[in-house]
């Protein structure tokens, strides 16, 4: 599959395994929730959904659904900037950081809403 190929979300979901359809698709319904005008982008070679504030990935994009073989992250591309008092975020890149959900009382936690939310404040009040 070409890492340029675009899909919707739901083709995201037919190449996730099914225990882990409903953790993305919570994810999604977070993310929405908070931002209705959202830009999603489904790149399939990826394997993810891309949310911003228009359609480019590391420019405009402030998170992304990532379903792996047994969780799904919810990463954020600014992730090092990110108030994270619950300590739910991981990685060691030098901006990107997610949180593993592995189940949906995960993708529920207040915490993950709220790194949506501060997510997306920061990227529209930097413009990166």
């Amino acid at each position: 599959m070409s890492k340029a190929q675009l899909g919707t979300f739901d083709d995201l979901l037919r190449i996730t395994a099914e225990p882990l359809r409903p953790i993305a698709a919570a994810l999604r319904k977070i993310i929405v929730e908070i931002d209705p005008n959202a830009c999603e982008v489904v790149r399939l070679g990826d394997r993810a959904a891309t949310y911003g504030v228009g359609p480019r990935k590391m420019i405009d994009g402030y998170a992304y659904i990532l379903p792996h073989k047994e969780w799904v992250n919810l990463g954020f591309y600014q992730g090092v900037d990110l108030a994270d008092p619950e300590l739910v975020l991981e990685g060691s890149g030098a901006k990107m950081r997610h949180v593993k959900n592995r189940s949906l009382a995960d993708a529920n936690r207040p915490a993950v809403r709220a790194l949506v939310q501060d997510a997306l404040e920061r990227r529209k009040a930097t413009g990166r």
